[in-house]
């Protein structure tokens, strides 16, 4: 029995060092897990590389990377925002790649419109901030924009998250070009071929949480909704999106025709 490759994909002007805690919390839900966190081209380790325009473009980088590392499907695929709809894309051209997908606060043409996948009363404080260039004011920004637990600030969080900006800055020519690909994506009208979990937070400041209810919706996917988290799900409460993501891999194992999670090479 293969253990699992779980591929954790983040969004917009984020990198694998923004999920923080939480590849820690979801190795411990899921015990043998091989757990994979990569940049996309634009951010972190990959910040020199030009953003892609095309979220399909964004799929065939990680795919090379991948197999470059000689990390060899099936994937298991959970994705942060910009991150799920290159999920979606992956799992849509490479159906056997791909065994499950978790998509977490992700919004998408043409299932929500545009004023709700990224709430317009942000427009003028976004535009803003990356006119200035002032990396401790954006990251304050998108800090409140993303976390309903540190709203109030985390100077220690906003510390780290500066001094990755710094090593590795997004540049405002990349943070608009993935702006741009996350703007023209559209998504298939059909779910792809394997089990997706949508995940949402109640109180996401950023994109309206009805995004996800009404993707899944079209999708006849599952949808957990959390209370009282925001946009950065993983970020405000790690230990409920590992445990709510185990107990639907649980119920997923109990359907007839359905492989045990571990095993799945669908």
């Amino acid at each position: 029995m293969t253990p699992p490759t779980w591929i954790l994909l983040r969004g917009l002007m984020r990198e694998q060092r923004h999920w923080g805690e939480f590849p820690a919390s979801l190795a411990r839900a899921l015990p043998g897990a091989r757990i994979i966190t990569p940049d996309l081209p634009g951010n972190g380790e990959r910040h020199a590389m030009n953003s892609p325009t095309r979220v399909a473009e964004m799929v065939e980088f990680c795919r090379q990377d991948l197999s470059a590392r000689g990390i060899a499907p099936p994937y298991h695929l959970l994705a942060l925002s910009l991150g799920g709809m290159v999920a979606v894309e992956w799992a849509s051209r490479y159906p056997q790649e791909i065994a499950r997908c978790v998509l977490i606060n992700t919004s998408m043409r043409p299932f929500s419109p545009f004023y709700r996948r990224l709430r317009w009363q942000n427009y003028g404080a976004l535009l803003r901030q990356l006119l200035a260039g002032d990396q401790r004011s954006q990251e304050a920004l998108i800090l409140r924009l993303t976390s309903r637990r540190h709203a109030g600030g985390n100077p220690a969080l906003l510390a780290d998250w500066l001094s990755y900006q710094q090593e590795y800055p997004v540049s405002r020519r990349n943070a608009l070009r993935q702006l741009q690909s996350a703007a023209r994506y559209r998504a298939p009208d059909r779910r792809p071929a394997m089990p997706v979990l949508v995940m949402a937070g109640a109180l996401d400041q950023l994109v309206d949480h009805r995004c996800s209810q009404q993707l899944a919706q079209a999708w006849d996917a599952a949808c957990m909704l959390h209370p009282d988290a925001g946009h950065d799900l993983p970020l405000d409460d790690g230990d409920w999106v590992a445990d709510t993501l185990v107990q639907w891999l649980g119920r997923m194992a109990q359907q007839p025709g359905n492989s045990p999670p571990a095993a799945d090479k669908n």
